[in-house]
């Protein structure tokens, strides 16, 4: 890790934001996307996206708070979506860019629409990526529902009981190791097939992980995410990408993303769960770079 290298370069990077460590690894060749994980907490590894680093110059950002950058005195707590903008806004500046385009996966695409709506002069486009407009008890009884729609299509499977386990255990996550069991527990839930191409995705069950971050500000105030009526004003190029099968960020939201979004374009990879960048790369690979081409 050169300090001293070009903010562009390919490799890990370590600047300082307004005295916090950020880090982030800049991959691949093209225009310049920022791609923000989800969780929120987990590590950036899982993001990975070699067949889009074919067309773009990835920025992969490893968020305040989680792996590789600096925690907030109030850590666990204050990891707000507003916090994360500012980061991210910061990593512009350095980069010396006026705009890029943003790549928000899961709770991802909650910070990087917060950001395309409040600095869409930064913003070259965005692509909210099994994200939603919104959190709470009806985003959670939605994605019970689809837990169970995948209970019943994978009711023989004697891992079934474990992963639903994981699921609900995520409610009382308190600390690292319990987010990172958690994670790797629940993550057949997440892909389309998990299953039926065991081989070619436990490698990633197997080194996943993260910390934990809370959903409370500072204050320890909860962080109310509601964007319904907000996304009918972005006014940049918005792209949603969603898995038919994913559980968590599903079909629903994608949807209604955009149905609110003026003149974005819905892309549904049919043979994905969470993560289509795994299950359907070139697929995948060939939708970001056919928005930020047009």
């Amino acid at each position: 890790m050169n300090e001293n290298a070009a903010p562009l370069s390919p490799g890990v990077h370590t600047i300082d934001l307004d005295g916090i460590t950020q880090r982030y690894h800049v991959h691949g060749t093209g225009p310049v996307c920022l791609a923000h994980p989800g969780g929120p907490g987990v590590f950036w590894e899982s993001l990975r996206m070699p067949a889009v680093e074919r067309h773009l110059t990835m920025v992969y950002v490893e968020p305040i708070g989680t792996g590789g950058s600096g925690r907030l005195a109030s850590h666990p707590n204050g990891y707000t979506r507003e916090r994360y903008t500012k980061a991210l806004i910061g990593l512009l500046d350095h980069l010396n860019l006026p705009q890029a385009y943003l790549l928000g996966h899961s709770h991802g695409g909650f910070v990087v629409q917060y950001c395309a709506l409040r600095h869409p002069d930064r913003v070259a486009g965005v692509v909210l990526y099994e994200s939603s407009p919104l959190t709470g008890p009806e985003f959670m009884a939605e994605a019970m529902a689809n837990v169970q729609e995948f209970s019943h299509r994978h009711a023989d499977n004697p891992e079934l009981a474990e992963v639903v386990q994981a699921f609900l255990a995520t409610a009382a996550i308190s600390n690292d190791a319990e987010f990172t069991a958690a994670a790797r527990g629940l993550l057949p839930a997440y892909f389309a097939d998990y299953w039926g191409r065991e081989q070619e995705f436990a490698p990633m069950r197997a080194t996943v992980s993260g910390r934990h971050i809370s959903s409370f500000d500072e204050h320890l105030g909860p962080e109310i995410i509601d964007d319904r009526e907000a996304l009918a004003s972005m006014a940049v190029p918005a792209m949603v990408v969603v898995g038919r099968h994913d559980v968590i960020c599903g079909m629903r939201w994608a949807r209604e993303l955009s149905k609110l979004i003026p003149d974005s374009r819905l892309i549904v990879l049919n043979n994905s769960g969470h993560f289509g960048h795994i299950e359907e790369p070139e697929i995948f690979a060939e939708a970001v770079a056919g928005f930020v081409a047009s």
